[in-house]
């Protein structure tokens, strides 16, 4: 393993790029898998992805919500990104997202990402736990959560809208001593 705090076993955290603009757009124009994420968003053209990705690549002064592009370590190929957002010093709580390309699932690239983040928000910034909200019809993210160790914390009943039905919100949560014990069992 290295010693970056942005590597893992399989996957390298880095800053988004303006150049990975036509990456991000790949990730929102799938929209099955936007759907699982967040929301289908609508289309934009090349100048507006790329004035996004240029505004995701600066850190933002005095807030710990940050957004990585994750790429290979053999090859530097990108395979999906992971953000920080709601995040709250005070209460030592935050939360994430990921989205991982679709040809690249099931390649553990997602399992190391969250590590990697995990080890930096709860080892470096002092964070006490994290937070995932999962839509009830993403089974494959639940899987996810649930073999990371992740506790089911409670059902938002019908507080999601997508492809024209209602669903549940589940949150999930795993405290720093938590992720410790698992993380430093592998």
């Amino acid at each position: 393993m290295s010693n970056s705090v942005w590597e893992g076993r399989l996957v390298r955290l880095r800053a988004v790029e303006a150049n990975d603009w036509s990456d991000f757009e790949r990730l929102a124009l799938d929209s099955d898998a936007s759907r699982l994420g967040y929301w289908v968003p609508l289309p934009r053209d090349a100048q507006a992805a790329l004035q996004w990705a240029e505004e995701q690549s600066r850190v933002k002064d005095g807030s710990d919500d940050f957004r990585w592009a994750i790429e290979t370590l053999e090859g530097s190929t990108f395979v999906g990104a992971i953000n920080t957002h709601g995040c709250d010093s005070r209460n030592g709580v935050f939360e994430y997202g990921i989205s991982i390309v679709r040809e690249h699932w099931g390649n553990s690239y997602a399992s190391d990402a969250i590590a990697i983040m995990f080890r930096y928000y709860f080892d470096e910034l002092r964070y006490e736990k994290a937070n995932a909200t999962v839509y009830g019809f993403n089974e494959p993210s639940q899987r996810l959560h649930e073999k990371l160790g992740f506790t089911l914390e409670g059902t938002i009943r019908s507080n999601v809208y997508a492809a024209g039905e209602r669903h549940d919100e589940l949150w999930y949560g795993m405290t720093a001593n938590e992720f410790r014990a698992l993380d430093s069992s592998e």
